[in-house]
């Protein structure tokens, strides 16, 4: 079992992130609540860069849950085709924008149970849109947070839900804003599932991670370069 990190080196762990990068953002591309969380139901099991693909033409002239209803499903299949399992998200985002009309008044709610309510959201797609949308402190835990939670000892567990019920009790508050996009960008751009690039690993002296790809502490500004990538302005 891989050795959890001790108060002092989570502390430092984010602390190089935030200097690596200040002001992480989701790489969804998105105009208000409403189409962040579209985008991020049509995120599931594909890429963020896929979703924009698609999203950017739709979004420009569908950005409410009253414009969607009467886009319709069919021509909100067409618009998404390219995504994996387009009809089942077709449909889940028709039923939850009819969902937003008759029961919240077209407005994305802002809490987590209320949310969980609406077809294709579950608790990740719900505390992404509660972070980003609505600037609160949740944590989500995709497959790239859970894998460097695990990976390097910061919060590790059996379950995306036990990992970020850990993060809840470990994350030091100044950084749990932004902590769940610096672990998604190092897992998405570094620390990678088939063979983490470790050398260019700016938390490769903290990770618990053994053995580690090659020596670490190599170019840690690679890093840095590399979750800039990551980021984007919403619009």
């Amino acid at each position: 079992m891989v050795r959890t990190l001790k108060p002092a080196e989570i502390e430092e762990f984010f602390s190089r992130f935030a200097r690596a990068n200040p002001n992480p953002r989701s790489e969804l591309q998105y105009r208000n609540p409403f189409t962040l969380l579209v985008a991020v139901v049509l995120s599931a099991q594909a890429t963020d860069k896929g979703v924009n693909k698609a999203t950017a033409p739709l979004f420009a002239k569908v950005d409410s849950a009253e414009k969607m209803l009467r886009f319709g499903e069919d021509d909100l299949r067409e618009a998404i085709k390219t995504i994996g399992l387009y009809r089942t998200k077709a449909k889940n985002v028709i039923a939850l924008s009819k969902l937003l009309v008759e029961q919240f008044g077209g407005e994305v709610p802002q809490d987590r149970e209320a949310l969980e309510t609406l077809p294709g959201v579950g608790r990740k797609t719900a505390n992404v849109v509660l972070n980003v949308a609505f600037g609160m402190p949740t944590i989500a835990v995709d497959t790239h947070a859970f894998r460097v939670c695990n990976r390097t000892g910061l919060a590790p567990g059996k379950t995306p839900r036990e990992v970020e019920d850990r993060l809840d009790q470990v994350v030091p508050e100044k950084f749990r804003h932004n902590a769940h996009h610096w672990l998604i960008l190092h897992g998405r751009y570094v620390c990678l599932a088939r063979k983490p690039n470790c050398p260019i690993c700016t938390v490769a002296d903290l990770c618990r991670f053994q053995p580690k790809t090659q020596p670490a502490g190599a170019a840690p500004e690679k890093e840095r370069k590399l979750l800039r990538v990551g980021r984007r302005t919403s619009r």
